[in-house]
């Protein structure tokens, strides 16, 4: 099983996966279906516009890595399915999150525990600590600790299917970064007045030894 998707690959996953545990009275979902869940405003993060044909194109790419396919027909519209449960094997828990994971990213613990509440409640962060942990040890792993980014404090986590979009440098980190570019031009600045002051006096002194040679 290949867990490596791209970002439309992760939302459809996702997706898919949240409206077996949210709506399971519209779950198989039909492909105008599965779009719109792709595309809404809530519960995401990015926010995405993906085409039917990114969707088709997803979906297929899914079934060849064994993550999702068609659903057995029960009429004329094709309706689709993920197949984690057969391929994972994941308690209510570890579902909950991981769905919170691949829909919207980098997240900390208690993100994720308030995040994944309307899937599946967790009492507290031990227990979020608990299943993260689950998730790190599966085989293979389902999630990791995120590098921690300039001007945060808490620890964030992600999953392992590596299909999120790059996160924006945080403010903070921003600016540092800025203001670290500045320091640098100032110093640049500083050492090119130097060096034009010292070929300055090694002229000179070149001239006032010429007086004493002649």
């Amino acid at each position: 099983m290949e867990l490596q998707l791209d970002e439309t690959e992760t939302r459809v996953l996702g997706s898919l996966l949240e409206k077996d545990i949210t709506t399971p009275e519209y779950y198989p979902l039909t492909l105008n279906a599965l779009v719109a869940a792709c595309n809404q405003k809530s519960n995401r993060d990015p926010v995405m516009e993906v085409t039917e044909a990114a969707v088709r194109s997803a979906l297929h790419s899914l079934e060849q890595k064994g993550l999702a396919g068609t659903a057995r027909a029960e009429g004329r519209v094709a309706r689709f399915e993920h197949r984690l449960g057969e391929v994972l094997n994941l308690g209510r828990r570890e579902t909950a999150l991981l769905c919170t994971l691949l829909l919207r990213g980098a997240q900390t613990p208690g993100e994720l525990r308030g995040r994944s509440e309307r899937m599946h409640r967790i009492e507290d962060l031990d227990e979020v600590q608990l299943v993260l942990q689950k998730l790190i040890e599966h085989d293979p792993p389902l999630a990791r600790l995120s590098p921690r980014q300039a001007g945060t404090k808490e620890a964030r986590y992600v999953d392992t299917f590596g299909g999120h979009l790059a996160a924006p440098p945080e403010p903070e980190a921003a600016m540092a970064s800025v203001e670290s570019d500045g320091r640098v031009a100032k110093l640049e600045a500083e050492v090119a007045e130097l060096r034009g002051e010292l070929d300055a006096l090694r002229a000179e002194f070149k001239e006032f030894r010429r007086q004493f040679e002649s």
